[in-house]
């Protein structure tokens, strides 16, 4: 590709410690251009059929998106991908900031890690030139103090470092991987595989521009100016602005679906003390942003006096982080959120993941599963926070009670027996984020068909489509949706929405873009998205080519997860969603099983899947342009 790409892939074996430049293929590139599909596409190429994910053989791909580092806001992220060490499919998880862009700016559009270092290395990439360097002194110490050590050493404190920390050392199955301190790629333990690998850092600078690689660099230029202007003019722009994620916990909380103590209900009788009024006036410092971006949605906290304190270093808790360690945890201490969400962020763990577990742990301690003895002597009640705080170390630590729980709540159900599997809200292993299906059903559907497990971010929340005179709707009629849905509605249609919404989402993580960025969630339209293809790249494309774009990358990664043995059985949710809710606007609601399996029916037929196996079929493998791969998984 002419526009858009540095055209370079950096090969590192850690085995050998080898490192060599490739230059990717121009029609590959614009097959997989960039992110989740370009990801998706080197580890199905690369990683040998069932290797374990925490071996040798797993290979490591880290890959920016097309617009990743171009100069407006939102086109900051950057994908790791790999065999995953909590589902064993594939894995996957991206983060915005400005390790992407420096990557990009450094000469290289990808890097693929294969082998196992015989000790801790991390990788130095700078203007087009790579080298491995010897970590040794840098493995058992904290982000903070290796992101200092590392710039040190290489006398540029402009440096942006990728590293794990003791999660990843200790090969948490749930381990994140951290970009200057405050961004994380936080799902399906990517950070474990870097210490599978003693791969304890990457680190990058570089000199170049993203508007050297464009076609029209003042036209982007232009474009990032526009929508600047747009964030605060636009209603869901300004309140991600203003509140940022934590914004959204009381509303969920009225609408009955904020999830509380393991999912049991959607209300929380101490929202007040951790909604985001109560984050603004107790915790909040600051407003931080992603690389160009002007809609600055992280926030910074800090807690100076009392017994929970917090500093700014690791950033602030989002509202996954609030609702994970606070209502559903049956916590309102928000000075103790804060500092959970510190630790998760110092030890790079998944916050989702670990809050999910400890609440999965404190309701098998509730129904007598966990002994104290088994705890440690902790009292492990939903709404103890001291015993919350110390089981995120345990974990960390692998010590007791946390080394099980470091396996993830599946694993640890089956070790734990009993009623232990029915109290895990996970799908194919990997915990479910913060939302419940039962007041939002086609993010159910996302849960149970995502490929890396459940995840938040596979299609559109049903809230934003419900109500046809709302921006968010409006905006997304671009993409082929002409009908408002209620968010509980579970029809043809909404099937129909859900799998527009999928392809789109998909296609963001392969350019490169924040869920937070274009419509309908946010401010920039669907031809202002077209229009920045363009501009990078100089061609001409319509919805249906980004569409496209976004189908193959989840059917590489469906594909990869069929060759690794994976059935449409996994494709389900927690048996707690066909449960009524015991509280909230929404008790006594469940889901229909019989409803949700002809969805999912339905919607293998729309994706050209076998209604039956759900495998992709060779016909609509063909015509994505992936026929090379029918015969690995049985395409009929």
């Amino acid at each position: 590709m002419k526009y858009g790409s540095t055209e370079k892939l950096l090969r590192v074996n850690l085995t050998t410690g080898a490192v060599k430049i490739e230059t990717l293929d121009d029609e590959l590139y614009r097959l997989y251009p960039g992110g989740k599909a370009l990801a998706a596409y080197l580890l199905i190429k690369q990683l040998p059929a069932h290797a374990d994910p925490l071996g040798q053989d797993n290979r490591l791909v880290i890959a920016n998106g097309l617009l990743t580092g171009a100069p407006f806001s939102t086109a900051s992220r950057f994908t790791i991908a790999a065999l995953s060490p909590l589902t064993g499919g594939y894995g996957e998880s991206e983060a915005g900031g400005f390790w992407g862009p420096e990557l990009k700016n450094a000469g290289f559009e990808a890097i693929l890690v294969e082998g196992q270092s015989p000790h801790p290395v991390y990788l130095w990439v700078a203007d087009g030139q790579a080298e491995l360097r010897d970590a040794r002194h840098l493995w058992g110490r904290e982000p903070a103090a290796v992101q200092a050590a590392i710039r040190e050493e290489l006398r540029d404190d402009l440096i942006r470092v990728l590293q794990i920390g003791l999660g990843g050392e200790n090969r948490i199955r749930y381990a994140a991987v951290t970009s200057d301190l405050r961004h994380f790629n936080g799902r399906n333990g990517m950070g474990a595989v870097f210490g599978s690998k003693n791969l304890k850092a990457i680190a990058v600078r570089g000199h170049g521009r993203y508007l050297d690689l464009a076609y029209d660099p003042r036209g982007l230029i232009e474009l990032g100016r526009l929508l600047a202007r747009q964030i605060k003019e636009h209603p869901l722009g300004w309140d991600l602005y203003d509140k940022g994620t934590p914004g959204i916990l009381g509303g969920l909380n009225a609408s009955g679906i904020l999830p509380t103590r393991n999912f049991h209900a959607g209300v929380f009788e101490g929202v007040d003390d951790i909604k985001w009024e109560a984050y603004q006036s107790k915790i909040l410092t600051a407003r931080r942003s992603c690389y160009a971006c002007a809609v600055r949605c992280k926030r910074a906290v800090e807690v100076t006096e009392g017994p929970y304190r917090v500093s700014e270093t690791y950033g602030g808790p989002e509202y996954e982080a609030v609702a994970g360690f606070g209502s559903n945890c049956g916590i309102s201490n928000l000075e103790a959120i804060a500092l959970a969400n510190e630790l998760c962020n110092r030890f790079t763990l998944d916050t989702i993941s670990t809050s999910a577990t400890i609440a999965f742990a404190m309701e098998c301690f509730e129904h007598g599963l966990l002994t104290p003895g088994q705890t440690g002597g902790l009292d492990l009640c939903f709404g103890n926070v001291d015993a919350m705080l110390r089981l995120i170390e345990k974990i960390a630590t692998r010590e007791g009670l946390g080394d099980l729980l470091a396996e993830g709540s599946a694993r640890a159900a089956r070790v734990i027996g009993g009623e232990a599997p029915f109290f895990t809200i996970e799908v194919k292993g990997q915990e479910l984020s913060m939302h419940d299906p039962r007041g939002k059903v086609a993010v159910g559907i996302g849960f149970a068909v995502s490929e890396i497990g459940a995840d938040h971010l596979v299609s559109f929340h049903d809230t934003l489509l419900q109500n046809p005179d709302s921006v968010s709707f409006k905006g997304a009629t671009a993409l082929g949706i002409s009908k408002a849905l209620p968010a509980r509605e579970l029809s043809p249609e909404k099937v129909r929405t859900f799998w527009i919404g999928e392809n789109w989402s998909s296609f963001e993580k392969t350019v490169g873009l924040c869920y937070f960025g274009p419509a309908p969630r946010s401010f920039i339209q669907v031809n202002e998205v077209l229009q920045a293809m363009r501009l990078a790249t100089g061609r001409e494309l319509n919805v249906q080519d980004l569409l496209t774009i976004g189908e193959r990358a989840t059917n590489l990664a469906r594909v990869l997860n069929v060759r690794e043995g994976f059935t449409s059985a996994k494709d389900r949710l927690p048996e707690r969603m066909f449960a009524p809710l015991e509280a909230g606007a929404l008790k006594g609601v469940a889901i229909s099983r019989s409803d949700f399996q002809e969805a999912l029916q339905q919607l293998y037929l729309l994706k050209g899947w076998d209604p039956q196996t759900g495998i992709p079929t060779r016909q609509r493998l063909e015509a994505l342009a992936l026929g090379w791969c029918t015969d690995w998984i049985g395409a009929t």
